[in-house]
């Protein structure tokens, strides 16, 4: 992915903000949230799971 960012900078030349197109702010939000769903993903890995079975008899469930 190629971004095409624009510096809004102070009197010194400092960089204070940036300015992206929208389509490529939106794309990066996605990947973001794409490696956040792939951390929780792994961070859960190695829970131990519960049965449907167990659940519904839990919750006194007639499905």
């Amino acid at each position: 992915m190629t971004l095409h960012p624009q510096f809004i900078t102070d009197e010194n030349g400092n960089q204070l903000s940036v300015v992206l197109p929208l389509e490529e702010y939106e794309t990066l939000l996605n990947r973001l949230e794409d490696f956040q769903d792939i951390e929780d993903a792994r961070a859960v890995k190695d829970e131990p799971t519960v049965s449907w079975e167990t659940i519904k008899a839990e919750m006194e469930l007639e499905v």
